[in-house]
């Protein structure tokens, strides 16, 4: 176990993309649990684009990062001591212990994990927020029937990856968006989606015409901006949208680009929904069985890009917003750990 709890805090608010002086790197003695408490040494930290949103002061659906906090982050690793009578030394635990090699917890939101059944990234991935976050996403809020065409973005994203796998397992036409050759080659070759379109180098409207010919029934939103207004165009009567995020948006320095094409919501009678996925949090069980699932039966493959050191959080962070990770993006909080 390292000797020091090293930590990243939020020095400032960033402005556009995080740069490094809006963090602050620090070492500190490693602290001890007080009575109900536990010390958990983490191995993997989950680097989100909602992350980008916590920076932010103002009104969401949860508290901005304090200036001068540890980062908000999930995280999943080992408990090395406990006070608390749920948790014994030794069990793994998944989430949110923060940007920081150790973190004390109460033990409120802690859930025990298995590395015997998966590996300890994978409950940061499939297994963990992205895929909770696709089950309802997709499931309750679209509701897809078998034969419908589902749309995703970000598609080979830790979300909207598990998004259009879950859409072919229940029997869905699924089409997804993805950044260069490689990523679009992957969605179709090991996911099993039934065409891609390369927002980087295609035609967006003609690509979304030539693949939603019936056009779109159902769409996973998790980029915003241009590309949702010329989805909006292409919907089918009753078609609904799934509001995800807005990746594209996140980093924006002046006005957020919105729907200016939203009376295609009229015209075509569909609904347009946002949702937030700790709004699910009783229903954790019921995706995680599911998923599993999936899993086991090989009909859910999960990929994980990871990065070691903790050192590394700040570039690691950004590469979210640049489309340069290939699935979930994990950071390994030491180098050459073997769990």
């Amino acid at each position: 176990m390292s000797e020091v709890n090293r930590q990243y805090k939020l020095a400032k608010r960033p402005v556009g993309l995080p740069k490094d002086d809006d963090w602050t790197y620090c070492e500190s003695e490693i602290p001890s649990p007080g009575d109900g408490e536990l010390l958990m040494e983490n191995h993997y930290i989950s680097l989100d684009p909602a992350m980008r949103g916590w920076m932010n002061a103002g009104r969401s659906y949860i508290e901005p990062v304090e200036i001068g906090a540890v980062m908000r982050a999930g995280t999943v690793g080992r408990v090395v001591s406990s006070k608390n009578s749920r948790f014994e030394a030794g069990d793994y635990v998944v989430g949110v212990g923060g940007v920081q090699s150790h973190a004390i917890s109460d033990g409120k939101g802690l859930v025990k994990v298995d590395p015997k059944l998966a590996p300890l990234q994978r409950y940061l991935g499939t297994l963990g927020m992205p895929g909770m976050t696709a089950y309802f996403g997709l499931l309750d809020i679209t509701d897809p029937k078998e034969g419908e065409t589902v749309l995703v973005s970000a598609a080979a994203g830790a979300v909207g990856s598990v998004v259009g796998q879950i859409a072919r397992i229940k029997g869905c036409r699924a089409i997804g968006i993805a950044g260069g050759p490689e990523k679009c080659q992957y969605i179709i070759d090991e996911l099993g989606y039934h065409g891609a379109i390369d927002y980087k180098n295609d035609n967006i409207r003609e690509k979304l015409k030539e693949l939603c010919p019936g056009r779109v029934d159902v769409y996973f939103d998790n980029v915003g901006g241009e590309i949702l207004d010329l989805v909006l165009g292409r919907l089918n009567r009753g078609a609904r949208i799934s509001v995800c995020g807005a990746i594209s948006q996140y980093n924006a320095t002046g006005k957020m680009q919105g729907p200016s094409n939203y009376l295609a919501l009229l015209v075509s009678r569909a609904r347009m929904e946002g949702f937030v996925v700790f709004d699910y949090a009783k229903r954790y069980g019921e995706a995680t069985k599911a998923l599993a699932g999936w899993m086991a039966s090989g009909e859910l493959k999960s990929k994980e890009h990871i990065v070691e050191g903790l050192k590394k959080f700040p570039e690691t962070l950004n590469m979210l917003f640049s489309g340069a990770n290939f699935g979930k993006l994990v950071l390994k909080v030491s180098e050459g750990r073997e769990s």
